[in-house]
């Protein structure tokens, strides 16, 4: 049954893409014969929106498809680089325009999570959804206290569909393991799908999100470049979340945010400072920052504060990720293709037999014509993108717990370019990161850690001279054992070595007693054979004591 409803899920996206036509967007370069003779065989699936634009065709299909594809598609509208401007248009519409539900659907979920009425909880509980997302949509009220909330519902049902299509993905990405073994183990796309069903799933339940949002608060407390909204608790529930009810300006109206008064440039690098801070400092990044999960605060238009919701997907790195994440962002930065294609072998991306100087040949080839540009023109996607490709030549593994950085990356410098085209990532990222390495490998690192373990060594020093005392009785007291065991393993060594020589005399009587027994001389034999016997029992004696 399962198969069953794969295939028949398999056969509505195939639908679904032709109803609206995306076939005919592919090249016919790339329309090689078996697929054409494919789309041919389906010759009853026809085109049904021939009048719409390419763009708003792209739109529809993916919110028909559900949320696997809309988010796929919040991913692509950042990428203004990659995609045509009518396109990447129609998919900025996906980030806070998907079709609601019923408000009363959502009213009777939140009284099922809560147990009490809507009434009794809330005031001005409004039915109409203020947003519609993917997952979710939100719903303004009031607490008793009169503070202005906004409530999140969980899409009611939503489960099974994306249950269904992570399996779907998770079929083909199998199939293409087994046709595809050598690339398979590259690109791990079983591992693949694994963390985007994770993720996709974390997003589910809205306690997570609740726990996620308060950290970031908490990491960005009084910050002048983050402002993330206080989160409800006492209200939340798996399949709602209560929190803060905030003000400003969506990210991506461009015009508002400019008759607003606000300074672009410093808000665009204020962006990347948010992200690298998020990365390297907490190791706790927002992996969600697609333009309808942010807003620009109305406040003080001249000192740009962001604000984040929405935290259901956040990324961590450990200790070991972050140090060679920084140190080959610097390489980058300083064109130390050297340093790059090192690093790259002794994190494990590439297999350790990789020639690191042809390795640095190959990126130097590919990379050096594109930093010749000016840096505000190179866009850090591009870069990351043909690096990836030539270390696909050299078997580079796909790394599952980076996905969600380098999605984040793309989406920051995707919204920075739109908010300030002259956006200089480089320039903004290299002195944090190059104060982050000092911190960590410098001096400011062994005051740091010394910082850090000063209380403990505080709390430790009265029971220092009991633990030196301690130490030297232990010590002394293993010399002895030590002593002890030298002699038992030399008396040991010595009854080895003439036990061995026990049996090599054994085997030697033994060749002696079948050389006499083949001369006819049976009586020696026998005698041979017995004298054998007896040096061989005193040889195991002495080896097994």
């Amino acid at each position: 049954m399962k198969k069953l409803r794969e295939l028949l899920r398999l056969y509505q996206i195939g639908k679904t893409l032709f109803d609206y036509g995306l076939d005919e967007l592919i090249p016919a370069r790339l329309q090689i014969l078996p697929a054409r003779l494919a789309r041919k065989s389906l010759f009853w699936l026809k085109n049904r929106h021939p009048d719409l634009s390419r763009g708003k065709r792209i739109r529809l299909a993916l919110e028909h498809l559900g949320p696997v594809f809309i988010k796929f598609g919040q991913m692509l509208s950042t990428r203004r680089d990659l995609l045509p401007l009518d396109i990447a248009e129609e998919l900025a519409l996906l980030q806070d325009r998907v079709p609601p539900f019923d408000g009363a659907l959502a009213r009777k979920q939140i009284e099922a999570s809560l147990r009490q009425p809507i009434e009794v909880l809330f005031d001005e509980f409004d039915e109409k959804p203020l947003a519609s997302a993917s997952i979710a949509q939100v719903h303004t009220a009031r607490l008793k206290t009169g503070q202005e909330i906004v409530i999140k519902v969980i899409r009611p049902d939503i489960e099974r569909v994306i249950e269904a299509d992570v399996s779907l993905m998770h079929s083909m990405a199998t199939l293409v393991a087994r046709l595809v073994p050598e690339r398979s183990s590259r690109l791990r796309p079983v591992e693949v799908v694994e963390e985007y069903r994770k993720t996709l799933f974390d997003e589910l339940n809205l306690l997570r999100e609740a726990a996620n949002s308060i950290q970031l608060r908490r990491n960005f407390e009084g910050s002048r470049t983050l402002y993330v909204p206080e989160i409800h608790s006492s209200y939340c529930h798996e399949n709602v979340l209560v929190m803060e009810r905030i003000y400003g300006i969506p990210v991506s109206d461009i015009e508002a945010l400019k008759a607003n008064g606000t300074d672009m440039k410093l808000l665009a690098e204020r962006g990347v400072e948010v992200f690298f801070t998020q990365v390297f400092r907490d190791s706790f990044f927002h992996a969600d920052m697609h333009p309808g999960n942010i807003f620009v605060s109305y406040d003080h238009p001249e000192d740009p504060q962001w604000i984040g919701i929405d935290c259901g997907i956040v990324g961590t790195l450990n200790r070991d990720d972050k140090r060679y994440l920084a140190e080959n962002f610097l390489a980058f930065f300083n064109r130390d293709y050297r340093k790059v294609a090192e690093l790259h072998v002794e994190s494990g991306w590439v297999p350790a037999d990789t020639k690191v100087e042809e390795f640095e040949s190959a990126i130097r080839t590919v990379l050096e014509p594109i930093f010749e540009k000016p840096l505000s023109e190179i866009s850090f996607g591009h870069v990351l993108l043909n690096l990836f490709n030539t270390a696909r030549r050299f078997n580079m593994a796909v790394q599952p717990q980076l996905v969600l950085l380098q999605k984040t990356l793309l989406y920051v410098e995707g919204v920075g370019r739109q908010l300030y085209p002259q956006l200089d990532l480089w320039k903004t990222a290299k002195p944090f990161l190059e104060e982050w390495m000092q911190q960590q490998v410098g001096y400011k690192a062994v005051l740091n850690a010394v910082k850090e373990k000063a209380p403990f060594w505080a709390e430790k020093l009265p029971d220092l001279p009991e633990l030196v005392y301690d130490a030297l009785r232990q010590a002394k007291l293993q010399q002895r054992q030590a002593q002890g065991l030298y002699h038992q393993f030399a008396q040991h060594n010595q009854g080895q070595g003439q036990g061995r020589f026990l049996l090599a005399v054994g085997a030697t009587l033994l060749l002696s007693s079948t050389l006499l027994l083949g001369m006819g001389k049976s009586e020696w034999a026998m005698s041979g054979l017995v004298l054998t016997l007896v040096v061989w029992l005193l040889g195991w004696r002495k080896i097994a004591r």
